[in-house]
């Protein structure tokens, strides 16, 4: 590969690797959105004349008699002043106005890079892929604000909110990895397909999580079973298998049983996939890296834990500790995600891994 290449080849991966970071803030943003209960001000969805917010009094009415039609507010927002509503309307604006700029960020340097030649033919394929994810998450999005405005919804339908979130982490887990398709050297991989295959589980595993995790945000689940390491004082509630399938997901006890059962089980897969990487020796890059799992994964259920019981503090329209530690919950979430595949990405190599006890036979003259 030439000099150039390089060079195109490290900027696009750039590129890329600010996209990823830019998924990460709209992640937190849709988070602040949820938490807020702001998903619900904006009733339309203009992609270019949404862009700017309400620029005058008028303006603002408008949007706000909009606003009053739902049923968010008639059942539940009722009491809110103008200022309650700019408050809430500002969060989903800005939410919808770091998509838009996301797609902006993408779209325009796509197009100088394909000016200037600096995509490979092989990268054009995954380009395409990601302009699609982008472009389905937002259709998604609008799906689930629209499951919230019809009927006596005061909130978005769960499945929906779960279906938009785990859009949003397929969309950066696919960023993410062909990020490092350009940025790793292949000297930095190696191949060891057990590991890989036990990685693979555990990947699949936490989507299932992350599922579950957002159907109790949908449900507002947290505060169902405000306690730890019970749930309301037994750790198996006698109901939980007597709900049925409506029951795994639209009951917020059994959903929050599902997610904490799934956490422990993480954790313990994570920690032995640990041991095992300890015993392989690897590259320098996947000796640094396989400690990232671990380390976010007991982040993350620290930060559950701390997440359910302070869900008692909940109070309506004021960001609490508990909307600290949900916010982090999910963002810690994410990293996790992307460590694993940052530690899968290591083990796509061709060369085979040695275990440590391995030794290496020595040349007799």
């Amino acid at each position: 590969m030439s000099e150039l290449q390089k060079r195109s080849d490290r900027i696009v991966a750039n590129w890329i690797m600010i996209g990823v970071a830019m998924l990460i803030i709209q992640i937190i943003l849709g988070g602040i959105t949820r938490l807020t209960g702001s998903g619900l001000s904006i009733t339309e969805w203009d992609v270019i004349t949404g862009t700017l917010p309400p620029l005058n009094e008028q303006q603002w009415l408008q949007e706000f008699h909009k606003y009053q039609q739902t049923p968010q507010y008639r059942f539940l927002n009722f009491n809110f002043t103008l200022s309650d509503f700019k408050y809430i309307f500002f969060w989903e604006w800005f939410h919808r106005f770091w998509g838009r700029l996301i797609g902006i960020v993408f779209l325009i340097p796509f197009i100088i890079f394909l000016i200037q030649k600096r995509f490979r033919p092989e990268m054009v394929k995954p380009l395409l892929i990601l302009f699609l994810l982008g472009a389905l998450q937002g259709a998604v999005g609008w799906i689930m604000v629209a499951s919230g405005l019809t009927g006596d919804a005061i909130y978005v339908k769960p499945t929906k909110l779960a279906m938009h979130f785990v859009l949003a982490c397929i969309l950066i887990s696919y960023a993410f990895w062909f990020g490092l398709q350009l940025k790793v050297k292949k000297e930095s991989l190696v191949s060891n397909s057990s590991l890989k295959n036990f990685t693979w589980v555990i990947i699949v595993l936490l989507f299932v999580q992350l599922v579950f995790g957002a159907l109790i945000a949908g449900h507002k689940g947290a505060s169902s079973a405000p306690t730890w390491p019970d749930i309301n004082g037994s750790f198996i509630p006698a109901y939980v298998f007597k709900q049925g399938w409506i029951g795994v997901i639209e009951n917020p006890i059994v959903v929050q049983f599902i997610h904490r059962s799934i956490a422990y089980l993480l954790v313990l897969l994570i920690v032995v996939w640990t041991i095992r990487s300890l015993k392989t020796a690897l590259t320098p890059a996947f000796q640094k890296a396989r400690w990232m799992p671990l380390g976010f994964v007991f982040i993350q259920v620290t930060l559950g834990i701390f997440t359910v019981l302070t869900s008692i503090r909940i109070r309506p329209a004021i960001w609490n500790v508990f909307e600290w530690m949900a916010q982090l919950h999910q963002l810690v979430a994410i990293l996790l995600l992307l460590s694993l595949f940052g530690v899968l990405y290591f083990l796509q190599g061709k060369q085979k891994a040695k275990t440590k006890n391995t030794v290496e036979p020595t040349a007799i003259s």
